[in-house]
C-alpha cells in the first residue's frame, strides 16, 4: 500500500513539473530536461489518481450529507416493519428473490403459529370441541417434525416471532433463533409439497373451538399476525402464491445482525439501519452508532400487559421504557434528536377495551378505558426517562403495518430531522 502511495505521489509530481516547466513552452524556448517528459504509463497513473481524489472527495461529501437514522427499540416493536414501509413507500416493489423469501417467511408464520396454538392450548388445559381434533394436532405435529430438523425449537413463545426477510436468511417464525440447519429444515416445510400437506390439518384445527378460545388468550404467547395468515390459508398455499404488500408487512421473523437500505427523498440522502432488539442482539447496536443523525426509537404501546419471549416473566413495555432511558441519556447521543414512536396503535385501543393498563401499571391515574388517558400516561412514562427535560422529545402513535399513516407520520420525522440539520446539509 505505502510502495502504491508513493507512486502515485511520483506521478502527481511529474504532472506539476510539467505543467510548470519548459515543455509548456513554444518549441525553441524549450530544454531537453528528461524530468518534463512523462511516459505513457505514467500519465495513466497521474490520471487515475487525479480521478481517485475526485472520488474520495465527492464521497466525503455525500457522507457528510447523509442523513443516518438508527431504528433502536425492544424486541417485536416494529422496527423492521417500518423499514419495509420505507422500502414501500421510497425503494419501489420487491425483487423476485425478496419475494421468495417472503413466502416462505408467511408460510413458517402459519406453519409456527398453528404449532404454537395447539402446545398453548394443551398448557391451559383447554377441551377441544370436535374429538378428531386430538388426533389431527398429533398428526400435524408429526409431519412437521418430520420434515424439520429435530433441532428446531417447539417453544410456542418463540414459534410466531420474527422479522424481515430479505437479508439472505430463509427460516421464518417456526424459532425464534434458527443456525442454518434449521433454516434449512424451515425451508423445507414450506415449499410447496410439504406445506400442502399439511394445510388441511391446519384448517381443521383452526376451526376448532379450543383453538379458537386459546387465541383469545393470545397475550400469554406471541401471536401477532397468525389470524390473518390462517383466514388466508388456502391463498397462500396456491402453487403460484405472491406474497401482497400486507403479507410482507404482516410476516414476522427476529432481525439477525445490522440491516441498512438508503433512500434518496426530495434530494436528500437517507441512510436507515435496523438492528435486532432482542436482548442477544443488542451487543451489536454501539456498532452502529457512529455518524448518526436521528434516532427513532420504536415501543409497542399495546404490549403492556404481556411478557417478554425471552424469559416469559419481564413486562414487555417496562423493558421498553428500561432500553429507551439507556439510549436517551446515553452521552454518546448528546446531540442527536430522538423520535419517540409508540407503535401498534391500533392493537392497544383494541385492547384497553377489554384489558385494564391498571392491572400491569397501578400507577395509572384516569380512564383505563380512555384513549386519551391511556395514550397521555404512556407519552408521560417514556418521557420522565429523560435526566435533560430541557432536550425535545418528538413523538407519534403509530401503526406500522398501515401505510398511509406511516407515510404522514415519517413526512413529518423527515422534516424536523431535516430541519435540525439544516446547516449540515446546505454546508455540504
Amino acid at each position: 500500500m505505502s510502495g502504491q502511495r508513493a507512486s502515485t505521489a511520483a506521478a502527481s509530481l511529474f504532472l506539476f513539473l510539467c505543467r510548470h516547466c519548459c515543455c509548456c513552452l513554444p518549441r525553441r524556448s524549450r530544454c531537453c530536461c528528461s524530468c518534463c517528459c512523462l511516459s505513457r504509463g505514467e500519465m495513466e497513473q497521474a490520471r487515475r489518481s487525479r480521478q481517485i481524489d475526485a472520488s474520495i472527495a465527492h464521497e466525503r461529501r455525500a457522507t457528510r450529507r447523509l442523513v443516518k437514522v438508527l431504528l433502536l427499540g425492544a424486541g417485536e416493536s416494529g422496527k423492521s416493519t417500518f423499514l419495509k414501509q420505507m422500502r414501500i413507500i421510497h425503494g419501489g416493489d420487491f425483487q423476485a428473490p425478496a419475494l421468495r423469501e417472503f413466502r416462505s417467511a408467511v408460510r413458517a408464520n402459519a406453519l409456527g403459529g398453528v404449532r404454537a396454538l395447539v402446545e398453548a392450548r394443551e398448557r391451559l388445559c383447554l377441551p377441544w370441541s370436535e374429538s378428531r381434533s386430538q388426533a389431527v394436532a398429533a398428526r400435524f405435529l408429526h409431519e412437521l417434525d418430520a420434515v424439520l430438523e429435530p433441532r428446531i425449537c417447539r417453544q410456542g413463545d418463540a414459534a410466531v416471532s420474527g422479522r424481515e426477510p430479505g437479508s439472505g436468511e430463509i427460516c421464518g417464525a417456526a424459532c425464534d433463533s434458527a443456525d442454518g440447519d434449521d433454516a434449512e429444515g424451515m425451508a423445507l416445510a414450506t415449499t410447496q409439497d410439504a406445506f400442502s400437506r399439511l394445510v388441511p390439518a391446519m384448517q381443521q384445527l383452526w376451526r376448532d373451538r379450543g383453538i379458537q378460545d386459546t387465541w383469545d388468550r393470545r397475550r400469554e404467547f406471541q401471536a401477532e399476525s397468525l389470524k390473518f395468515f390462517l383466514d388466508n390459508l388456502e391463498r397462500i398455499s396456491e402453487p403460484l402464491y405472491t406474497p401482497s404488500r400486507q403479507d410482507i408487512l404482516l410476516a414476522r421473523r427476529a432481525t439477525k445482525g445490522i440491516v441498512e437500505h438508503e433512500f434518496v427523498i426530495r434530494g436528500v440522502p437517507f441512510r436507515m439501519v435496523d438492528v435486532g432488539g432482542q436482548r442477544s442482539e443488542r451487543h451489536k447496536w454501539f456498532q452502529c452508532f457512529e455518524g448518526v443523525t436521528s434516532i427513532l426509537f420504536l415501543a409497542s404501546c399495546s404490549e403492556f400487559d404481556q411478557a417478554l419471549a425471552e424469559d416469559g416473566v419481564t413486562n414487555r413495555l417496562r423493558e421498553s421504557m428500561a432500553v429507551f432511558d439507556t439510549i436517551v441519556n446515553n452521552r454518546f447521543f448528546a446531540g442527536v434528536s430522538v423520535v419517540l414512536f409508540l407503535n401498534k396503535t391500533d392493537l392497544l385501543l383494541e385492547k384497553i377495551a377489554t384489558v385494564s393498563i391498571a392491572e400491569s401499571f397501578p400507577e395509572f391515574r384516569g380512564d383505563p378505558r380512555c384513549p386519551g388517558d391511556v395514550q397521555e400516561f404512556l407519552v408521560r412514562s417514556f418521557r420522565a426517562k429523560r435526566r435533560d427535560s430541557t432536550k425535545p422529545l418528538f413523538h407519534h402513535f403509530t401503526t406500522a403495518i398501515d401505510t398511509e399513516n406511516i407515510k404522514v407520520v415519517f413526512n413529518a420525522v423527515r422534516d424536523t430531522i431535516i430541519q435540525n440539520n439544516i446547516q449540515q446539509l446546505l454546508l455540504n
